[in-house]
Formats: structure tokens, C-alpha cells, sequence
């Protein structure tokens, strides 16, 4: 028996989130998909590994885009209708804000936020609503407008919000609700997860941003991030999608400039219609399209004009007492000597010591996370890749620990706590750890950075001009809706849908 089938639609490479989202969704519609993983499991960093007997979490902070049940948002209502059903958990706070002259506590919920603002900086309540409230407004359009686009005629009259400040920074809008330095420094801890200073920030991302987590609260799997990617290959198999480990794809194969099939490094050529990449386009149009010439100068300047977003740098450690013991209060902790987003985005250009870190005890927020008497702490900056790819393999290992040091130390002093007496286990990992178990673009997790020359709007705009190769999707970080594990599941969806359009368009042609 044959290992591979003669001919499948679709050919996903990477069984991640998006990967997976795109499969679900191409099954469901009747497709024959395969999908090849390079590893022995599903997931991507949408997974947990194990340490002295304990199951750590190893990449998720909290996902984005839920909701309640009942009242789920798009990646929340996806996931029940594709029939992947998570023991979803809501994170208690939004962020503990712990900044020059401020330690303070916020909650979702636009009002409740507000409140919160106001009674550290009195006077502010109202600004604060209305510039939330626009936010809300401008997270409703795009969510509209990314499954039912229109005429800019008709996005002025149904969206105003949204076209008014699509061309504006960040800072720009804030900067008309005249805010104290204080509570805008209170609205701006989660800049780290979008990867931008506020002046080169579009206000549209902003926008999304605050008021999914601000305005819905976060969730998080109750069995840790691999919870979901499991539960979504167990659910796709059921479906008829055959998905395949350890299979690295090598070469996407191409003639007449559409894909007809891929090549594993094993050296199995397998054909289908379609080819849904989430290796980066980087790395696919360098490297990957057989044969080369295949490659339009477009793609590689497309590519070559693309700003690579963050990387990452944690260090988790399961500690042997509960987080009530060491201090720790809230699940999430936002920790940083300024709230200059763009200095502080310029400060991650190098290796450290980092000035802006996020801290996550999973116990606060999911109470079985480590064994009782226990408890995992993670500190995690998300640096640049600029400057890890300057680290030579001598000097690798330690400057790993000298800036795991660093910040193990910060939080000891602001914790009040020697966190290096209380560690039962510790991992490392560096943008080297992603980028060799990932296999993502110089261990960059969260795609193509959102500019003002170069976001979600302009890439809506262009996203026709940038198939290169007929037949070719690409699904993950680095695609329209940006960074993030919620952002990952949208665009798998969005390649899932181009190519459901194209399949249908054929049929409706031959017939």
C-alpha cells in the first residue's frame, strides 16, 4: 500500500495552528487535504513539554479573540463549529502595570478599565471610554470587512471610524484625547504583543488589539496551548484529512508558474491542485520554489521590503511554593523603567539587559497548571531578531544565561523574592530555540511588523498583486491579520478561503 495517495487538492506544510485552521476548514468543505509536519507533533509553539515529571506550558500567555461561552468571538466560534471543543479558562485581569510611579491592577470590560484608569489618574474616565469605545468601533469593521469587503463609497457610510483613522498612528490618535503621560502609559503595556513603537504603530492594530483583550477579557487552554493544536488534528483526522509527522517538505514544486505538488527532504514527490505553505515567504521563495526561476522578481521584493516583527527570549521556572507564598498577585505582570514604546521597541534591537518585560504565573489563571505546593513563573521579552543573529555559536550558550540571569534578577528584586532559591526546574529559550524547533525565519514568531508603510490595510489592498505563484497560499505569523496564536487560526482560515474560491470557481467554470 502506497504511503502517499497519487493526488491530493490540497497540500498544507505545517501542522500549527494556522496549518491545522486551514485543513479543518478545506475538509469541511468536502477537500482531500494532506498535511506534513515536520515534527511528531502538532502544534508549532502551540505546544507543552515536559520537566521533571511536570507538564510546562511553552509559548502561550493568553489567546486573544474567544469570548465567553454563549458569546464567542472568531476564533472562539470557529473552533466550536469546526466541532474542536477547549476547556477554555478566563484570565482574571487584563495586566498588572508595573511602571515608574505605578502598580496597578487592570480588569476587561470597557467601563471597568475606565474606572480603573480614572481612580489612578482622576478626571481621565470619560477620554479613556470614549478613545476604548473607538477602538470597539474600529475592531467591529474589521472583523466585518475582512469576510465582507465593499466599495470605499460604502466603507465611508457604514465605517467612518474606521476610514477616518485607518492612515494615523497610534500616538496620533491618542493624542487627541489629550490624555495625562500616566494613563496613557496605563493604555499601553500591551504594545509588546503588535511589536511597533506607538508612532509607527497603525491605529487600526491598536484598535483590534485593545479592544479584543480590553473589551472580551483573554482565555486560555485549561491543558496548556497544545490542548487546542491536538484537539484540531484529532478533529481534522476525524474529518478525513491524513496528516503526516516528521515529514519535512523540501521543495514546492511549480511549472508554468502554478504549483503542482511538493517534495519531501525524503525524497516522496506528492501532487495536488493546491499548496498551503506556513514556512515563511522568505524562506519559500529563496530556497524552496523548484525550480527557482519559477520565482517572480515581485516575490523577492516583496520579501526583501518586509520589516521582520519580534522574536522571543523566555525563561520559565516551575518554583517549589505556591505564587500566594512568593508574592506573586497577578497572572499577568507588564514590568518596564519607561512606557516610551518607541524607545523601548529601539532598546530590542540588542541582547540585553531588556528594559520592558511580561510576566505570566499560569497558576492565577489556570490553578492545576504545576502540582499543588507548586507553581510556574515565566519572564519573557520578545526581542528583535537583529541582534541574536549577530550571536556566534561560541558565545551562544552564554550569553543565553547572562541574559536569563538578568532577568531572573529584575524580577527577584521587584518580587521581593530570591527566585533562583525556589527553582525546581528552569528552561531557556531564545529566538535559536524557535527558530530550530519552529523552523521560522530567523526565530521570528510574530511575522512581518505592522507599520505605518506596511499593515493589515495596505496588505488587504495588495494581497491579490502578491500571488506570485497560482495555486500557492501561505498561512501563519507572517500573513494579513499579523502575530499571535489567535491572528494564526484567522489566517489559515483566510488561505483556506482563497483557495476554496479558486477550487470553486473552476468547478463552476467546467460546468
Amino acid at each position: 500500500m502506497k504511503f502517499y495517495k497519487d493526488h491530493y487538492d490540497v497540500i498544507v506544510i505545517g501542522g500549527a495552528l494556522s496549518g491545522l485552521s486551514s485543513a479543518l476548514m478545506l475538509a469541511k468543505e468536502g477537500l482531500d487535504v494532506l498535511v506534513l509536519e515536520r515534527h511528531n507533533l502538532p502544534g508549532g509553539i502551540a505546544t507543552s513539554f515536559v520537566r521533571g515529571g511536570i507538564e510546562i506550558e511553552a509559548a502561550l500567555h493568553e489567546m486573544m479573540s474567544i469570548g465567553p461561552e454563549g458569546n464567542r468571538l472568531k476564533v472562539g466560534k470557529f473552533l466550536e463549529d469546526m466541532g474542536v471543543n477547549i476547556d477554555w479558562l478566563k484570565v482574571p485581569e487584563a495586566y498588572h502595570a508595573s511602571l515608574p510611579g505605578l502598580e496597578v491592577t487592570l480588569h476587561p470590560g470597557l467601563e471597568t478599565f475606565a474606572r480603573e484608569v480614572d481612580a489612578e489618574v482622576p478626571g481621565t474616565y470619560d477620554k479613556v471610554l470614549r478613545l476604548l469605545n473607538l477602538c470597539h468601533t474600529v475592531f467591529d469593521s474589521v472583523n466585518e470587512l475582512s469576510i465582507h469587503p465593499m466599495s470605499k463609497v460604502k466603507m465611508l457610510l457604514k465605517h467612518e471610524a474606521f476610514v477616518k483613522t485607518a492612515g494615523y498612528s497610534t500616538q496620533e490618535v491618542i493624542d487627541t484625547f489629550d490624555l495625562p503621560k500616566k494613563a496613557q502609559d496605563l493604555l499601553a503595556p500591551y504594545w509588546i504583543y503588535v511589536g511597533s513603537g506607538f508612532k509607527d504603530l497603525p491605529f487600526t492594530i491598536f484598535a483590534v488589539l485593545m479592544a479584543d483583550y480590553i473589551g472580551y477579557g483573554s482565555y486560555i487552554p485549561h491543558r496548556f496551548s497544545h490542548e487546542m493544536s491536538l484537539k484540531m488534528a484529532e478533529r481534522a483526522e476525524a474529518m478525513g484529512v491524513q496528516i503526516e509527522y516528521r515529514q519535512h517538505v523540501d521543495k514546492i514544486l511549480v511549472r508554468d508558474g502554478k504549483v503542482y505538488g511538493v517534495r519531501t527532504a525524503r525524497g516522496d514527490e506528492i501532487h495536488s491542485d493546491y499548496v498551503i505553505s506556513a514556512a515563511y515567504p522568505n524562506k519559500v521563495y529563496t530556497s524552496m520554489i523548484e525550480p527557482l526561476s519559477e520565482v517572480p522578481k515581485a516575490a523577492l521584493k516583496m520579501v526583501n521590503g518586509r520589516r521582520l516583527s519580534l522574536t522571543a527570549f523566555s525563561v520559565i521556572m516551575i518554583l517549589d511554593k505556591t505564587a500566594e507564598e512568593l508574592g506573586i498577585k497577578d497572572y499577568s505582570i507588564f514590568r518596564g523603567d519607561t512606557m516610551d514604546t518607541d524607545a523601548l521597541y529601539n532598546d530590542l534591537k540588542g541582547l540585553g539587559p531588556y528594559r520592558y518585560l511580561t510576566c505570566i504565573c499560569h497558576n492565577l489563571g489556570n490553578p492545576d497548571a504545576t502540582p499543588e505546593g507548586t507553581c510556574s513563573f515565566s519572564i519573557t521579552t520578545l526581542p528583535r531578531v537583529d541582534g541574536w543573529k549577530t550571536v556566534k555559536a561560541e558565545d551562544y550558550d552564554r550569553v543565553k544565561h547572562e541574559v536569563a540571569e538578568q532577568m531572573i534578577d529584575e524580577m527577584s528584586k521587584y518580587l521581593n523574592v530570591d527566585l533562583k532559591a525556589h527553582i525546581l526546574e528552569i528552561v531557556i529559550e531564545t529566538p535559536m530555540t524557535v527558530a530550530r524547533y519552529t523552523g521560522m525565519w530567523n526565530g521570528c514568531i510574530y511575522g512581518y511588523a505592522h507599520t505605518m508603510q506596511d499593515h493589515i490595510v495596505a496588505r488587504l489592498q495588495t494581497a491579490e498583486a502578491e500571488k506570485f505563484i497560482r495555486g500557492l497560499e501561505f498561512a501563519g505569523a507572517h500573513q494579513i491579520s499579523g502575530d499571535g496564536m489567535g491572528p494564526a487560526v484567522t489566517n489559515g482560515r483566510k488561505a483556506a478561503k482563497n483557495v476554496l474560491d479558486d477550487y470553486r470557481s473552476k468547478e463552476a467554470q467546467a460546468k
